[in-house]
């Protein structure tokens, strides 16, 4: 069923005098054209004959020609179509009531402000007649609905071409501040200092695909990260964590132990020192007194975290959200194959950073190829399990890589980890080597002394 289709019991949302002064002030101007072909398209007037003039206007525009009431009308007719817009008479009548010293942008954001409307108002009413139709089940219904509106969401996002001083101008601290590096606005610190020295910490609006080979420890790092920055006793800022692996009593037993150094094993066993006990006592009360949100949902889609974050993000300074991870969540709608449904979830992703302004951390599965790799084992790009469109959508992307878990016999490898920078939009790619506590699943900065730094990533 089209959504033109769908019957609609009041009038939908639509201001015609806003509608006829943008058609009256391009036909006394036609230079005011571009300023409204910028922002408008035929289908954000709600009249057929709105629609039909703009589009021949448009027409006029392309070859070069004159807008004025006797070319747009002589365009008309050659289309037959100057009776369906009840002929001459209506387009001298456009300009009437429009003011000498009109406001042509105030005309158009009226116009496009009623077409979202009504598109929301039409995607409502189609999920309405087909939850009620039956022929579909509730998952093909949300899914259907959640992708229209998120299409919808990123149609509005676009933003227009800005000038350098427009830029400059809209920069916070002005031009001093956007020339000064030292006032520029920073990424998060993760914590790791190499890091976040190559990165310059995670920023705003970024994605960045975190990606491993199981048991390589990629939960943990996230979750290291997570809590540095949420317990930042400097500018703690909330962090969300969306696990749909692991439960949220599982999570806060991890960073309960990582935080006070306690052999998850003798946790569980109960096997505990005094020392020990309040090591998680003390862990425990700076973990509850921090502002971070576990949600361990079964089958959370897009649409469920967008929601939970805008909830969130109104009550607090969101400013980490770690998704664990990517392959194990359900894209809503039918795909032709698991590559196209993990896309629409990296794209999905990607998209509500820069609406939220907040950096987004997604874990990922890589492909068993580095297992079967002969020589290095450590991860490429082509390894991103069904990738799609996770390399392209991504901001920056990093792989853990442990050699002792492929080199058990060598004592050097034990407790190194390398976290390799495969792609980095905004900066250099390479390695940050870190320290891996497998007792307590934590990373840590390795210390100076523990070996030189690494070749540069190729």
């Amino acid at each position: 069923m089209a959504i033109s289709d769908i019957g609609i019991d009041r009038p939908l949302p639509a201001n015609l005098d806003a509608e006829r002064f943008v058609l009256g002030a391009i036909m006394s101007d036609d230079s005011a054209f571009l300023q409204a072909a910028g922002i408008l398209t035929p289908e954000d007037f709600s009249l057929e004959k709105h629609k039909r003039i703009f589009l021949r206007m448009s027409e006029l525009h392309e070859r070069g020609e004159k807008i004025d009431r006797v070319t747009l009308a002589n365009e008309l007719m050659k289309q037959g179509q100057l009776q369906s817009v009840d002929g001459l008479s209506y387009l001298v009548s456009l300009d009437d009531g429009l003011p000498q010293l009109h406001n042509l942008e105030s005309y158009v954001g009226i116009v496009k402000e009623k077409a979202l409307l009504r598109r929301i108002a039409l995607i409502a009413k189609d999920a309405e007649q087909r939850a009620l139709s039956g022929q579909e089940s509730a998952i093909e219904v949300l899914g259907a609905t959640e992708e229209a509106l998120i299409r919808l969401g990123d149609m509005q996002s676009r933003n227009a071409l800005a000038t350098p001083a427009q830029i400059i101008m809209g920069y916070e601290g002005g031009q001093n501040a956007f020339l000064d590096a030292s006032k520029r606005i920073k990424g998060i610190s993760t914590g790791f200092l190499k890091f976040d020295e190559m990165t310059g910490g995670l920023r705003e609006g970024e994605l960045f695909i975190l990606a491993a080979r199981p048991a390589m420890g990629k939960t943990a790092l996230a979750l290291n990260m997570a809590q540095h920055v949420a317990m930042n006793p400097k500018n703690p800022k909330a962090v969300a964590v969306f696990s749909l692996e692991m439960s949220k009593e599982s999570l806060l037993t991890r960073m309960i132990c990582a935080t006070a150094s306690v052999d998850q094993q003798r946790f569980r066993a109960g096997y505990l020192n005094h020392e020990e006990r309040t090591a998680l006592q003390n862990s425990l009360y700076r973990i509850v007194e921090s502002p971070l949100y576990l949600d361990d949902t079964a089958g959370t889609n897009l649409m469920d975290v967008h929601s939970k974050l805008r909830r969130l993000q109104a009550e607090q300074d969101l400013g980490l959200v770690v998704v664990d991870y990517l392959q194990l969540m359900q894209g809503r709608g039918r795909f032709e194959n698991r590559v196209q449904e993990i896309s629409s979830l990296s794209r999905g992703f990607k998209l509500m950073s820069k609406e939220l302004r907040v950096p987004f951390l997604v874990l990922s599965q890589l492909s068993r190829a580095t297992e079967t790799r002969q020589g290095d084992h450590r991860p490429l790009l082509s390894d991103l399990r069904e990738s799609g469109s996770i390399e392209q959508d991504a901001d920056l992307v990093a792989f853990i890589f442990r050699e002792e878990v492929y080199r058990p016999d060598k004592e050097s490898l034990k407790g190194i980890a390398e976290l390799i920078l495969a792609k980095q939009r905004n900066g250099p790619t390479g390695r940050v080597k870190l320290a891996w506590l497998n007792r307590y699943t934590r990373f840590e900065n390795l210390s100076a002394d523990t070996g030189d730094e690494p070749p540069p990533f190729e």
